[in-house]
């Protein structure tokens, strides 16, 4: 009995990581009968949005998430999305979208994360937006000014961005940033 319980609670554990990688995605938003997949749900939306806008905000509808939103770019690129099919005004305006929304929502306790394409589990890009958890901090950021600043993630890779004394810090190679945040 106690094996089948460690075995349970590994599977348990296991799934979201099995669930995560959104690499080989087909949506297409020319076929909606491809875009009927989990991972494609964030794609309907943005299919929803009006044709005068660029970003939006989306509350999280996963119920372990209650005071999670998300910011998605109302576009489409490659399967899956990447900030590096952006052109560098759409990324600051992207990055700026989702630091003000964190600001009219938490002030200046707000953070917000893009998870590595591995651990992404919709193919359409979408930043995580909530209040910073307690001492969450570690040394491994750059510190910019302004949203322009804020570097591509290599490779797929995720990245968190919180603020400090008026400046932010970019936490780099994290990918799962948005375990930094409240849920």
């Amino acid at each position: 009995m106690r094996i089948l319980r460690a075995v349970l609670v590994a599977g348990v554990f296991l799934l979201p990581l099995t669930h995560a990688d959104v690499r080989n995605c087909q949506c297409d938003p020319e076929r909606p009968e491809s875009m009927e997949a989990r991972e494609c749900s964030l794609c309907k939306e943005a299919e929803k949005q009006p044709a005068n806008v660029q970003f939006f905000a989306l509350r999280d509808v996963n119920p372990n998430k209650p005071n999670r939103w998300i910011m998605l770019p109302k576009f489409h690129g490659n399967r899956p999305q990447q900030l590096l099919e952006m052109t560098p005004e759409q990324r600051t305006a992207y990055w700026t979208a989702a630091i003000d929304k964190g600001r009219e929502l938490w002030g200046d306790q707000w953070g917000i994360a893009l998870n590595s394409t591995e651990r992404r589990t919709q193919c359409h890009i979408h930043i995580h937006i909530g209040k910073l958890l307690p001492d969450m901090e570690n040394d491994r950021y750059i510190t910019v000014d302004v949203p322009a600043q804020i570097p591509v993630p290599k490779d797929g890779d995720g990245e968190w961005v919180h603020a400090v004394d008026g400046k932010l810090h970019v936490h780099t190679e994290e990918p799962a940033g948005e375990l930094k945040l409240q849920r």
